[in-house]
């Protein structure tokens, strides 16, 4: 696949998820893709969603839910009355609001519910959802804490109901094609993970009259958010223990306020490694006080490097520049000459700036895709396979770093966790 391939229908969509999840190894290592691509929804009877937070990400996840072909939102719940209005928006005028999750609950007329809350009533609104026989899909991180990810996960597998949790990397083409020639072997034994989120902003968000800063700023305070872990360091988190086949077995990390000196209770710049069998690692960081590098993930093996996020795969030996194959060439045959030389006998090995070969990129409807994977979970009463194992994963990694970075010790993989 290479970069003209890829485009905005969503025929064309789901023929590249299909072409991307196919090959060795990626039954096993990516089990809902072609489930959730060679499903094709009917308009009719569709699965009714009740949205719980409409705050910005809320709004995304309904502009997304709107494009699909067997979800529609039944309903919005939203305790903050100017979020609800900008949904209301978005959705048919006779949809149903509410400002309490429980009366939206005790209405009726749902089959799933979507959870778009902040990070700490994850759990709450989850199970309460559990509790009046729906289906749930949930933003990530899954919980603030990781008895309450197992709790949910337990919850589910009890209940006989779906949860699923919103990673929409595992649908995305670019991503399931560079995991199925990490499975063809092309860059070798994987052996480290370099991954960053980095941002040059404050990550605070003016506060309204009528609200106040823990609301608003939810992400900034502990009791609420562990910050750039649960937020971003999932998404990275998730990706590692896809690709590596493997949970962390341990991490070690610093987290410092190091910049924004505003009052916010969580870190602001943190470094991290994890460890994974047989010596691998994840080294991931994040700041929010410079943007050169971005959001990137750079997956190395012993014979070349893929970078998902910006699409390319790049290879230890490519192939040489013409002009030294032809003077390796003359050497061969004889034709020697002198080559003049000056300058420092050593230069340090720089990054390699070849423009490497496409994975294919470009904008994807991957979180589309997801809620119309989870509207035929919905539907058949079975969740997608894999899709909770990973999330689960990742989630409790990201909370295991946040300890370690807290302690300043390593934190060990937790021994007492549900089995998905």
């Amino acid at each position: 696949m290479i970069d003209k391939d890829f485009d905005l229908t969503r025929r064309s969509f789901i023929d590249h998820v299909l072409k991307a999840s196919a090959g060795a190894g990626m039954a096993a290592a990516a089990p809902w893709a072609a489930f959730a691509a060679g499903t094709e929804p009917l308009a009719t009877d569709r699965v009714r969603l009740g949205v719980i937070g409409t705050g910005d990400r809320g709004r995304t996840l309904i502009r997304n839910i709107a494009k699909t072909r067997n979800c529609v939102v039944a309903a919005l719940c939203d305790d903050y009355a100017p979020h609800l209005a900008r949904a209301r928006a978005l959705v048919d005028p006779a949809t149903p609001v509410f400002a309490d999750h429980r009366a939206m609950l005790d209405a009726g007329g749902l089959d799933a519910v979507v959870v778009a809350t902040p990070l700490h009533v994850h759990a709450r609104h989850t199970l309460d959802a559990f509790d009046a026989g729906l289906h749930v899909w949930c933003e990530k991180a899954m919980a603030r804490t990781i008895a309450d990810c197992s709790l949910m996960v337990k919850r589910a597998q009890d209940s006989r109901k779906v949860l699923q949790i919103g990673h929409q990397r595992m649908f995305n083409p670019t991503y399931l094609n560079a995991l199925r020639r990490v499975k063809a072997g092309e860059i070798g034994p994987l052996i480290q993970i370099r991954a960053s989120w980095h941002r040059n902003n404050s990550w605070r968000r003016p506060v309204p009259a009528d609200s106040n800063d823990r609301r608003i700023n939810w992400r900034l305070y502990r009791e609420s958010s562990a910050g750039l872990m649960t937020e971003l360091a999932t998404h990275q988190l998730q990706i590692a223990s896809w690709f590596l086949d493997a949970a962390p077995t341990r991490v070690i990390g610093s987290g410092s306020l190091c910049f924004w000196k505003d009052g916010r209770e969580v870190y602001d710049h943190v470094a991290l490694v994890y460890e994974y069998s047989g010596g691998r690692k994840l080294v991931w960081t994040s700041l929010l006080n410079n943007a050169r590098y971005g959001c990137e993930e750079q997956i190395q093996g012993s014979k070349g490097t893929i970078e998902p996020e910006l699409g390319r795969i790049f290879k230890e030996n490519p192939p040489g520049v013409r002009a030294l194959r032809q003077m390796t060439q003359d050497i061969k045959d004889g034709q020697k000459r002198p080559v003049p030389i000056g300058g420092a006998t050593w230069f340090p090995e720089l990054p390699v700036t070849t423009p490497g070969e496409s994975l294919g990129w470009g904008e994807f409807d991957e979180t589309m895709l997801q809620f119309e994977a989870f509207g035929e979970a919905v539907r058949s009463g079975k969740p997608l396979p894999g899709l909770l194992h990973q999330a689960y994963l990742a989630s409790v990694a990201s909370l295991m770093g946040e300890q370690a970075m807290d302690s300043g010790r390593p934190v060990d993989w937790p021994s007492a966790l549900v089995n998905v």
